[in-house]
C-alpha cells in the first residue's frame, strides 16, 4: 500500500469586529481564547499584542468595521486586519515612533515576524506571521 502525504492542518477563524474604542479589547480576548485552545503555544502573548496593535490602526485610520482572520498553519499563525482605508502604512524600518504615530508597527516588528500589506479597491490587509512553534 504506498504512503499518502498528509495535507498540512490548516486552522482558520474569522470575525468582523464593529467600528468603535472596545474592538482591541474584543479583538485581545477573542485572540487569547481562541489560540489557546486551537494552538496553544508559548507565543499566545505575542500574537495578542500583535491582534491589539493592528486592529488599533485600523480604529485609528477607519470609521468602519475591521476583519480579523487568524490562520494556523504549519506551526505559523497568520495574523491578517483588514480594513476599509486604501492609505498604506509607513513600512520604513522605524524604531519609534515620531509625532505621526509609528509606535504600533515598531512593537509589532519586534514580537512579530515582517509585516506585509496587501492593498485592495476600498482597503487593505495587513499581515503578521508569526512562528508557533521553535
Amino acid at each position: 500500500m504506498p504512503a499518502t502525504a498528509s495535507l498540512p492542518v490548516t486552522t482558520q477563524h474569522v470575525v468582523c469586529l464593529p467600528y468603535g474604542l472596545h474592538a482591541p479589547a474584543v479583538a485581545r480576548h477573542i485572540t487569547e481564547r481562541w489560540l489557546r485552545a486551537t494552538a496553544p503555544s508559548g507565543h499566545v502573548e505575542d500574537a495578542v499584542l500583535v491582534v491589539s496593535e493592528l486592529v488599533s490602526n485600523a480604529v485609528r485610520h477607519t470609521r468602519e468595521a475591521c476583519r480579523l482572520t487568524l490562520t494556523v498553519r504549519e506551526g505559523q499563525l497568520d495574523i491578517a486586519v483588514a480594513d476599509h482605508s486604501e492609505d498604506l502604512p509607513d513600512l520604513r524600518q522605524q524604531t519609534t515612533g515620531d509625532e505621526h504615530g509609528g509606535f504600533g508597527l515598531a512593537i509589532v516588528r519586534q514580537v512579530g515576524g515582517p509585516i506585509t500589506v496587501v492593498p485592495a479597491i476600498g482597503g487593505k490587509t495587513v499581515h503578521v506571521v508569526i512562528e508557533l512553534e521553535p
